[in-house]
């Protein structure tokens, strides 16, 4: 049998098919494997499927075998998840456009990846002022030590900064790649690049040998934003990478800080604009600005003392009760959950995460769940 990893992967391929309509097929027929065999007609009832597209569809899918693409893919890269694995990282698969591959490279640490550790990402301009630099480090050094994993883009300036501090801190960091995680950019960080691969990961969307592109990084600023929990704007421009990446935040639900500066620095515009339109200032107490990030709700641990107890279902709050009353004796696809409920695709996702940590209910391969 053909894993459903190989369908992600297969689907990937076909020009026209993002991140976005990936998401929307496997909401639609529940898995890509039975969304690989739906005929034309069946794939024209899926939003964003025009003509065009489903022409490409017929046309590439019948040239693709899913199982000898997925050997051969292995071979050339050796580590990525598709959201069909239980290591992908949660909160990025919680968004609307999780990458159908993310590939890795360095140390892996499962309760990132479960969202048990909470993450945070600092952004920031290529040229930052004295300033910036300052409190980039003082803050990524408290985040660090306060057990804080710091996701950056591994760019000149904030991004640099942030890895750095987090590491002499002696925490973690992430840098998200616009090139193949094999390709180092820009290439006076290639000091930095082998550092984070001992204390963190290196991660990108695109495969091995991937070259830098104009186009790739404002992408890449989504996966920084869907796997923190909030987003720190240290300085930026006007336009500016960050502000992308803020912009994102907000769309996936994440808090935005920004770091205040003077009217009249143009590093600072950028901040200043986020500030204006409501994200929250960082501040100059630090344990107030810790504080603040840790009251984040987190997808808890679920600890032994609490898994032995018999948890009663009357303690659910409505949305999960209303998730959990979905399913009878038979496993269920994530779209047919999403049609009994009623509820968003997104909160649905994480109504099922927390019933998992909970052991409520199991996923089951293919996006189906069962009652535990």
């Amino acid at each position: 049998m053909v894993e459903e990893g190989a369908y992600w992967l297969a689907w990937a391929q076909i020009s026209g098919i993002g991140p976005v309509l990936l998401r929307r097929l496997q909401q639609h027929f529940g898995t890509l494997a039975t969304a690989w065999n739906a005929s034309k007609v069946q794939l024209g009832e899926v939003e964003g499927f025009g003509f065009q597209t489903l022409e490409k569809v017929v046309q590439q899918r019948s040239r693709l075998h899913p199982e000898q693409l997925f050997t051969k893919h292995q071979q050339e890269n050796s580590h990525f998840w598709t959201p069909a694995d239980a290591d992908y990282p949660r909160l990025l698969l919680e968004t609307p456009s999780p990458p159908p591959i993310l590939y890795y490279r360095g140390e892996v640490e499962l309760q990132e990846n479960l969202g048990q550790k909470p993450m945070v990402g600092i952004v920031g301009t290529r040229q930052p002022s004295e300033y910036g630099i300052r409190w980039t480090r003082q803050i990524s050094t408290a985040l660090a030590k306060n057990g804080f994993t710091v996701v950056s883009g591994m760019a000149e300036g904030i991004d640099t900064e942030s890895h750095i501090a987090a590491m002499k801190a002696g925490g973690r960091t992430i840098a998200v790649l616009g090139t193949g995680v094999d390709v180092i950019y820009p290439h006076k960080n290639r000091d930095l690049y082998k550092q984070i691969l001992t204390a963190g990961l290196v991660m990108s969307e695109y495969p091995t040998k991937t070259p830098p592109d104009r186009t790739h990084f404002p992408r890449r600023n989504r996966i920084i934003a869907g796997l923190s929990r909030a987003i720190l704007v240290m300085e930026a421009p006007l336009k500016s990478g960050a502000l992308i990446t803020a912009t994102y935040a907000n769309e996936f639900g994440r808090d935005v800080y920004a770091l205040p500066g003077r009217l009249d620095d143009h590093p600072s515009q950028g901040c200043l604009k986020l500030l204006s339109q409501g994200a929250s200032y960082i501040l100059k107490e630090l344990d107030e600005l810790l504080t603040m990030l840790g009251a984040i709700p987190q997808i808890d641990r679920v600890e032994a003392s609490t898994a032995s107890e018999e948890l009663s279902l009357s303690t659910l709050s409505p949305e999960l009760q209303i998730v959990m009353n979905a399913f009878s004796c038979d496993a269920l696809p994530f779209d047919l959950i999403v049609q009994q409920t009623g509820m968003s695709a997104g909160s649905v996702s994480g109504a099922l995460l927390q019933l998992e940590l909970m052991d409520l209910v199991s996923q089951l391969p293919g996006m189906r769940y069962q009652k535990s």
